[in-house]
């Protein structure tokens, strides 16, 4: 039997319900909060596991995917867990694909939602300017990714704004746009052949809805669903309709 050895991830984590397992990789910006309705839906049937990822913890290593693919691989192994479905958001989906590309044994399936890692934008330069000082403009940035106003765009630009304050954090931030920038998934989709749900908002302005008609064109097992009146956040603005997806995707009613 193989000797698993202590895992350097160190991080909290959510482990709640009993069932298959699902494991919830949020995007750049993302937190267990802006999850916790599809947390409380999934839970009902399924065993939800939501790992933090230190985007923003190291001081002294860039954050990049490589690192992020190493560490999910260790909490994976050290918790021995298999059969996996795999939901990534934003980053959190282009994670989940280099993950199922090379360690595609400890994964069933995968929900990419809004991901990045084929057409993406160039937002380094963006985050090169999130000053200590542009409040505004990262408000109209979190804006952009909602469909309608609501009060999670305070929320969480205010949370932004905080976190840039940090000259190492925004470091950080600039190092794993480029990696994800430059890491890019089209050399590997066709590879995988695991059943694929690709959830959208048809009003995404961040990863527009034909980026999830090119993925579902290169990945050979692929399924889209869009939700309409939903931005980048499908998970935030439309949990219901989300969590029904998932479900009925896991079991194989779509």
């Amino acid at each position: 039997m193989k000797k698993l050895k202590p895992p350097t991830y160190h991080q909290t984590y959510i482990d709640t319900g009993n069932g298959p397992t699902v494991i919830l990789l949020h995007g750049l910006f993302g937190n267990i909060k802006q999850l916790s309705s599809v947390i409380e839906a999934l839970s009902k049937n399924h065993r939800v596991i939501v790992p933090r990822l230190p985007i923003f913890d190291s001081v002294t290593v860039p954050t990049n995917i490589t690192q992020l693919v190493r560490l999910v691989h260790e909490f994976v192994e050290w918790h021995q867990l298999s059969n996996v479905t795999l939901v990534g958001h934003a980053v959190g989906g282009q994670l989940a694909l280099f993950y199922a590309h090379q360690h595609p044994r400890y994964v069933e399936r995968l929900v990419l939602v809004s991901s990045s890692g084929l057409l993406d934008k160039n937002l380094t330069a963006d985050a090169g300017s999130l000053s200590p000082t542009s409040f505004d403009f990262i408000s109209d940035k979190v804006q952009a990714a909602f469909h309608q106003p609501n009060e999670t765009v305070t929320e969480l630009a205010t949370e932004i704004y905080e976190m840039v304050q940090s000259v190492p954090k925004r470091l950080a931030l600039t190092s794993l746009l480029q990696s994800s920038l430059h890491s890019k998934v089209s050399s590997f989709l066709a590879k995988i052949d695991l059943p694929v749900l690709l959830i959208w908002g048809l009003q995404d302005q961040i990863n527009s809805p034909n980026v999830a008609l090119h993925f579902h064109d290169l990945l050979p097992n692929s399924t889209v669903k869009f939700i309409d009146e939903c931005g980048h956040l499908p998970m935030v603005e439309k949990p219901f309709e989300f969590s029904k997806l998932v479900q009925l995707f896991m079991n194989d009613k779509l």
